[in-house]
């Protein structure tokens, strides 16, 4: 039997969620060689140009979204990489799955459209799944942990704001993707120069530019594709619930390609991620389809 498409829109969801966890170990490779600021320049500014064909017929249309949009990713992403540098990585790991629980509480204001109590148990265990698997209690909150809590929110919003302006657009994914990275690559590009001055020399490790090529093909380019075209054929609150299960794969990339280790209590939180995912995702009775596009 063929998949529906929201089926697949929740694979591809999954596929992002695994695809994300990983890059948080690739991505503290790459940054050895390069500056925050330089790296997300040229991994957004790389991404852009590859989609730039993606963009002809379509300025019109994939501008305006594009450009807001834009806007929110390019915060998420100061926001997590301050953030992480000023905190720990176990309280940032916490702190920014807390978009799976503000998710719904988002909809709920962009949408009108009160959540279900499942909904929001599904998300509050998943949450403690995030809190178990990392091993944070939330306490002592610092400036990091703040900015990680910032990160959360726009996560959400951006989840809810990409619905809202999709669900009746005609705009390619990709030409929206196209915008979306050229503000955050652009984007940084200006902050880097208001900031340093000048563009640090590029650097020649291949391993570098491995790792950037990944985070291009894969962790941008695919995975903001994926999430555009998914967020057409379910629910914003669904879709969280999938990229919620992301700490769970990057403890697993950890383990696997970076030899850390985790408690047996962290590898219970990550089962239950796992367990919400899968309850999120269960076939719904009649009346409560999610909506498509």
């Amino acid at each position: 039997m063929l998949l529906s498409k929201t089926r697949i829109a929740e694979v591809m969801l999954l596929l992002v969620a695994f695809i994300w966890g990983t890059s948080y170990g690739v991505a503290k490779g790459a940054l050895v060689f390069y500056p925050v600021m330089g790296f997300l320049c040229v991994r957004f500014i790389m991404t852009f140009v590859l989609l730039l064909p993606f963009l002809r017929g379509h300025l019109k249309t994939a501008v305006p979204p594009g450009l807001a949009l834009g806007c929110i990713l390019l915060g998420i992403f100061l926001a997590e990489t301050y953030g992480v540098a000023q905190t720990s990585a176990s309280n940032a790991a916490f702190l920014i799955s807390l978009c799976v629980v503000l998710t719904p509480l988002v909809e709920w204001a962009v949408f009108r459209q009160r959540p279900t109590g499942e909904a929001i148990a599904i998300a509050c265990l998943s949450l403690l799944g995030a809190m178990l698997l990392t091993g944070t209690s939330g306490v002592d909150m610092n400036r990091g942990d703040w900015l990680m809590i910032l990160a959360a929110v726009l996560r959400a919003f951006m989840v809810c704001s990409t619905k809202r302006l999709m669900q009746n657009a005609q705009v390619p994914a990709l030409a929206l993707t196209a915008v979306q990275v050229g503000v955050v690559g652009f984007g940084s590009l200006f902050i880097l120069l208001l900031t340093a001055g000048s563009i640090p020399a590029l650097p020649t490790e291949l391993s570098f530019w491995a790792a950037s090529a990944y985070l291009v093909l894969f962790c941008t380019l695919f995975a903001f594709f994926a999430q555009n075209h998914a967020l057409k054929h379910t629910s914003p609150t669904r879709a969280s619930l999938l990229m919620g299960s992301e700490p769970l794969f990057g403890a697993c990339f950890a383990v696997l390609w970076l030899n850390e280790q985790l408690t047996p209590l962290a590898w219970c939180g990550g089962v239950l991620i796992v367990v919400a995912s899968l309850l999120g995702v269960r076939p719904q009775g009649k009346g409560k389809a999610v909506v498509t596009g």
